[in-house]
């Protein structure tokens, strides 16, 4: 067992140090473009684009090839809450990876922190402290005026990622759901089956390989009211527990 993590540690070690070079790279190359598309919020479709490139560079950077099954084709100009399970940091590039509507993250505060990565973080995302009550409510009033302007918005509605690695799905919150059925949007599920497997957050882990992803059946919420939110949190959780035990890719 010594022996063991005397060679593999050091290629783990090696292989994060790469993840964070990837990320870095392609953001000081397209530095000043991505700087000049987050000056206006009605230019964030040409930062997305830009995004995209990055999570793409990053994941074949990786050797993280995806493989994606698709059960619903997004529609051009459709806005949409995009919601997924959440293990890993390579869920962000992933999720940039697999559809082309833009959409904007609601993600934890705490990433702004990472240089370089942070800085455009939190002038391109939308931010929530979770320890902050108030935060919450700025939440839903930056994402209501970005769904206005026809963009979709993406949240891993556990909140977090659990540090009990056994846990297949933690519960979800509403946040995700109240906005979907305020604006009457379709939620569109999302399940990423290896990114745990192949870039966990423990920092001596990970590996190339495949990338399963299946995009799920739009879940609807025109004509719900937000008596209905907890159902459908319930159904949506259930839909993507049921794919994450059971894969159909």
């Amino acid at each position: 067992m010594e022996l063991m993590k005397i060679v593999t540690y050091p290629l783990f070690f090696l292989y994060r140090i790469w993840f964070y070079a990837l990320m870095a790279i392609p953001i000081l190359v397209m530095f000043p473009f991505l700087l000049l598309s987050t000056l206006k919020q009605a230019w964030y479709p040409a930062f997305f684009k830009l995004a995209r490139i990055w999570a793409t560079f990053i994941l074949y950077g990786m050797g993280l090839i995806p493989k994606i099954e698709r059960g619903e084709r997004y529609q051009k100009g459709e806005s949409y809450m995009f919601v997924s399970n959440h293990t890993s940091m390579t869920d962000i590039m992933l999720m940039l990876y697999v559809t082309k509507n833009p959409f904007v993250f609601v993600g934890k505060k705490e990433l702004s922190k990472i240089p370089l990565f942070g800085f455009f973080y939190k002038r391109s995302c939308i931010l929530v402290d979770r320890n902050n009550p108030r935060s919450r409510k700025e939440v839903f009033d930056s994402a209501q005026r970005r769904l206005n302007q026809g963009l979709s918005i993406c949240i891993f509605p556990e909140g977090g990622v659990p540090d009990d690695t056994t846990i297949v799905l933690d519960t979800f919150k509403d946040g995700a759901f109240r906005l979907a059925i305020e604006h009457q949007i379709h939620i569109a599920p999302i399940v990423f089956h290896d990114n745990k497997k192949r870039f966990s957050y423990q920092f001596f882990s990970g590996y190339p390989g495949r990338l399963r992803v299946k995009t799920l059946s739009f879940i609807a919420t025109k004509g719900k009211t937000l008596d209905d939110k907890r159902a459908i949190n319930k159904q949506t959780r259930g839909v993507i527990l049921q794919e994450l035990e059971h894969p159909s890719v």
